[in-house]
């Protein structure tokens, strides 16, 4: 799975809106639309809120792993 479609799954999955993710991030809602279609990526510092956020690995995050344990 790659990162917009992972994004998406796990946002719909925790029931969180793309306002909120927004602006937990400081970004704006279309920012975020364009995580989450494929047509932009997070820096660093965002992958690393957001996999603490949704309690997920760095890895699993990015599509790198299906394991979404924790580190």
């Amino acid at each position: 799975m790659n990162f917009s479609n992972r994004l998406k799954e796990l946002r719909q999955h925790n029931k969180v809106s793309q306002q909120e993710l927004a602006d937990l991030l400081g970004i704006s809602t279309r920012a975020w639309r364009f995580y989450e279609s494929g047509s932009r990526e997070p820096n660093i510092a965002g992958l690393i809120i957001l996999a603490d956020f949704f309690n997920v690995s760095l890895d699993y995050l990015v599509g790198r792993s299906n394991d979404d344990n924790k580190r």
